[in-house]
């Protein structure tokens, strides 16, 4: 068999120079350290910044390092496993739900979402945002949109305070027939790194949830996970984590 185009193609300066890192970062730094800066870094191993940077970036996408801002680079720990379980048989915010509440309002959902709902680009819907925690740092944020047709019994006159749990209660009285979950990788919008104090564009983890009620969706979840710190289980066996020297262990569901 021949070999194929791609076969000659020479290795990226970059995906060597990541492997060099990798190596450095197991034997001379700790976790938590700060690395040194783009200048030093680059000078040491005789690369262009711009190879340099590249590298670095997929060490962020690998969840070897983390960018903090005004803090520089440093050896991120291993990833932490984040249950999003399997389909769950619940609305959003039951009883045991990891996720709190911080705010909900009415606006036109994104056309992609606005399609998967059946509703028009320009309506709009309930926006009920939602963050989640570990240990004390913000992993996940989450948009819940729900059109007004899957919640006809809201009532018109709530508060800001009240808006979020009304929409959340009014879910629960609906029957579920079911829901799915897509992930894919993505890139952090301005209010998500924020608020999980990350910079804009640094690698996220999306994981879309539609739930279905009377033969059509009637709710969609976007929630946005940190790349460089979560690791998304799924299943009822509890999550495993994976070190970054290949060692295995178990670990409690969240």
């Amino acid at each position: 068999m021949g070999t194929t185009q791609l076969e000659n193609v020479p290795e990226p300066k970059y995906w060597h120079l990541k492997t060099v890192l990798i190596d450095a970062l197991d034997s001379e730094f700790e976790v938590g350290e700060i690395l040194p800066n783009e200048r030093d870094l680059a000078a040491r191993f005789g690369v262009a910044r711009a190879t340099l940077r590249q590298a670095l970036e997929q060490l962020e996408l690998e969840g070897r390092l983390q960018r903090r801002r005004g803090v520089g680079t440093m050896v991120a720990p291993p990833r932490v496993g984040v249950s999003v379980g399997p389909s769950s048989g619940s609305w959003p915010g039951a009883t045991g739900d990891a996720w709190r509440t911080v705010g909900c309002v009415e606006a036109a959902a994104p056309a992609a979402v606005a399609d998967v709902l059946g509703t028009d680009t320009d309506e709009a819907v309930h926006t009920v945002r939602r963050v989640r925690s570990m240990g004390g740092q913000s992993v996940a944020t989450e948009l819940l949109y729900v059109p007004r047709a899957s919640v006809p019994g809201l009532p018109g006159d709530l508060t800001p305070a009240d808006h979020a749990p009304a929409v959340l209660r009014e879910l629960h009285a609906v029957e579920l027939d079911g829901d799915d979950r897509a992930v894919e990788l993505g890139s952090a919008r301005a209010e998500d790194a924020k608020q999980l104090d990350r910079l804009p564009g640094a690698p996220v983890l999306v994981v879309t949830t539609r739930y279905f009620s009377g033969g059509r969706v009637a709710a969609v979840a976007v929630a946005t996970y940190r790349a460089d710190t979560c690791r998304l289980t799924f299943g009822d066996s509890g999550a495993m984590e994976i070190t970054h020297h290949g060692q295995e262990r178990h670990a409690a569901a969240s």
